[in-house]
């Protein structure tokens, strides 16, 4: 994704908010009335790799890959609940990986809810290990070293 391509990820991260607003530091109240310049800002953080997931042509999952201080985490993932279980997760995780790969990275950093025990277990599924409390409260960072 391109930052031409903001209106694709506005409407895929403003169903993700609205889906799930538990699970993520952003809240719908912040973003449902940002202009476009916000959203186009958003996709152009610097050496990030952002990602829309399809399924039977429509957008169902987004995932953004970023470099932050020196550290490449996966943040903003969200599947659509119809879709669950069904891969769009694996490939998304997939993909960042294989990005982080190609940065040189050493290792993939996120964040998690703890409440969150789906997300978990994917992340976990693909190699993350639970590194202790992350940032914000109630939260727990993962690892993966690539």
């Amino acid at each position: 994704m391109t930052s031409d391509d903001w209106a694709i990820w506005r409407d895929v991260r403003l169903r993700a908010l609205t889906d799930a607003p538990h699970t993520f530091g952003s809240t719908l109240e912040e973003w449902e009335n940002a202009k476009e310049e916000r959203w186009r800002a958003r996709l152009e953080l610097p050496g990030s790799h952002n990602l829309v997931a399809y399924v039977d042509g429509e957008p169902v999952g987004i995932a953004t890959g970023a470099p932050f201080d020196g550290t490449y985490e996966l943040i903003s993932m969200w599947v659509a609940p119809e879709v669950r279980g069904r891969g769009v997760g694996d490939a998304l995780i997939e993909e960042i990986l294989r990005w982080a790969r190609e940065q040189g990275a050493s290792e993939l950093r996120l964040d998690v809810k703890e409440h969150n025990l789906r997300a978990i277990a994917l992340y976990a599924r693909h190699g993350f290990i639970d590194v202790g409390p992350a940032r914000e409260s109630g939260e727990r960072a993962m690892m993966r070293r690539i």
